[in-house]
């Protein structure tokens, strides 16, 4: 098991009973969506941990190889080349020691939702998809599907119908909406459910959006 990511922790309540795992955006940190937690206006009961990791520093291809936060190297700017795939399962599995922890701190699996932006939400599609035991749900804002075609064999059936939040918006420039769709349709094709969301803005995540967002988390995390 890969050394934990350091990270930022948020709770709602004392006592956490669910946890949100949310991971940022290629060159972001940590830090990235803390101040959203508010926001959501989760009901007052739920007792939520959020753990808001930071990305290992590496140098990125596609920013000149200069070096940042991020999930995984980018090596071209189109869809299906886009993504380092042994970055990816390299993230994949520090995501999976973050999971393993909130077990051991009294959340199960089924109360745990992986989330992400941009390249962290192409983490939280390629790991929560592929974990053995039921997720509460996976949230993947702005963000595109990687190795759709491996997702029928590599799919972990456990988490097949798991609820998955998606959110675009319609001017991203950085992570194309049709990107988004697309993703949207490989895994409806997988028989994913999906809850879509589009805003018109660009690459960000607006107010509309983040109300969205706290009523999903809301109805995955009841009970």
């Amino acid at each position: 098991m890969p050394d934990l990511l350091p990270s930022i922790e948020l709770e709602t309540a004392p006592g956490p009973s669910a946890s949100v795992i949310w991971l940022h955006g290629l060159g972001a940190d940590g830090n990235d969506f803390v101040s959203i937690v508010p926001e959501l206006r989760l009901p007052p009961a739920a007792a939520v941990r959020f753990v808001f990791p930071h990305a290992p520093v590496r140098s990125v291809t596609i920013n000149n190889g200069m070096r940042m936060r991020a999930w995984y190297d980018i090596a071209a700017a189109d869809l299906n080349n886009r993504a380092d795939i042994a970055g990816v399962r390299q993230s994949q599995g520090e995501v999976e020691a973050l999971i393993a922890r909130e077990k051991t701190r009294g959340v199960p699996a089924k109360r745990i939702v992986l989330a992400g932006f941009s390249q962290g939400g192409a983490i939280a599609l390629y790991a929560g998809l592929r974990h053995a035991e039921r997720l509460a749900g996976i949230m993947a804002l702005s963000t595109y599907l990687v190795q759709a075609d491996k997702l029928p064999v590599e799919g972990a059936a456990a988490n097949r119908d798991v609820p998955i939040l998606m959110a675009h918006g319609s001017a991203d420039p950085v992570v194309r909406f049709e990107w988004g769709l697309a993703s949207r349709r490989a895994l409806e094709a997988n028989g994913n459910p999906i809850e879509w969301h589009e805003y018109p803005i660009e690459h960000s995540v607006c107010v509309e959006e983040v109300r969205a967002i706290g009523q999903w988390l809301a109805r995955v995390l009841q009970g």
